[in-house]
């Protein structure tokens, strides 16, 4: 059995909450410079140049990518050989609050989502999953509201054919328009419960958006990413909603088993600046 303090687990989700809020992951950053080679509209290529350059500066001076540091979603793995010792979501939360503090990073997040106020720190959303080993995965995703607004969720009739899914997931994106800073990453999420398709919407922002390349996926569902892909990129919204064939940078599903009586799809996009830093230990 091993054991982790919750002091240090509160030390690393500080980290990464500036970490993911001053340094754009790689897989997105090497999208957006690939996504830039390839543009042939000149405004589309001027936006995308000043998007690189932006997350150049952001790392260099370090500061915030985006005004909007988000609300901090946090994915926690535990093995199950792992021990907490200590408070595990107090850990979580104080580790937030602190990150946010010295990072200089602007807390959005307000505590009543009725009676609204001031915002603060409080709570992140902790997603945490048991799985085996020993060892403790962190990944600390800041969600920006201009895109999360964008969230869809429908529950299809189980004999829905995938053109009609395929229609859905796009005109999501087609909703969205210019309003949540394209150029897009689009997660989906499709089985589960109606809850769990949203939970997997928002994972499956986590997976690397230049895995496209690899000859190794050849499943239904990277067909699947690929076909999406390609047919948002024709919707013409373009970097920041100006035009161009730059729409979106990369589409990644998650499945799950479901009941026989549904079919729930999800999606939940990201504007370009999709950060999120993970540590392990």
């Amino acid at each position: 059995m091993k054991t982790i303090p919750a002091a240090k687990i509160k030390e690393i989700v500080s980290e990464l909450c500036i970490r993911a809020n001053t340094i754009l992951r790689e897989d997105i950053l090497s999208g957006l410079k690939t996504a830039y080679f390839k543009e042939t509209d000149k405004r589309a290529r001027d936006i995308l140049k000043a998007v690189i350059d932006n997350a150049s500066i952001a790392k260099k001076e370090k500061i915030p990518i985006c005004q909007d540091t988000g609300l901090p979603v946090v994915f926690i793995e535990i093995g199950q050989d792992v021990r907490i010792k200590g408070n595990l979501k107090q850990a979580i939360n104080k580790g937030v609050e602190e990150g946010y503090r010295k990072g200089y990073l602007r807390s959005s997040v307000i505590g009543d989502p009725l009676a609204r106020g001031r915002s603060g720190y409080s709570p992140a959303v902790i997603h945490t999953e048991i799985v085996s080993g020993h060892k403790l995965k962190i990944t600390v995703l800041p969600k920006g509201f201009g895109c999360e607004n964008k969230t869809q969720l429908k529950m299809f009739n189980p004999t829905e054919k995938i053109e009609g899914i395929k229609e859905f997931i796009k005109n999501a994106v087609n909703y969205a328009g210019p309003d949540a800073c394209p150029a897009y990453i689009v997660g989906v999420g499709i089985g589960g419960t109606a809850d769990y398709a949203v939970f997997l919407a928002k994972k499956a922002l986590l997976k690397k958006v230049t895995r496209y390349s690899r000859k190794t996926q050849a499943t239904s569902t990277s067909k699947l990413e690929r076909d999406l892909l390609k047919s948002i990129n024709k919707l013409n919204i373009g970097p920041m909603g100006l035009g161009g064939k730059t729409t979106c940078l990369g589409v990644n599903i998650e499945t799950y088993p479901t009941h026989i009586a549904g079919l729930p799809v999800a999606v939940n996009i990201s504007c370009h600046a999709l950060r999120s830093a993970s540590a392990i230990l």
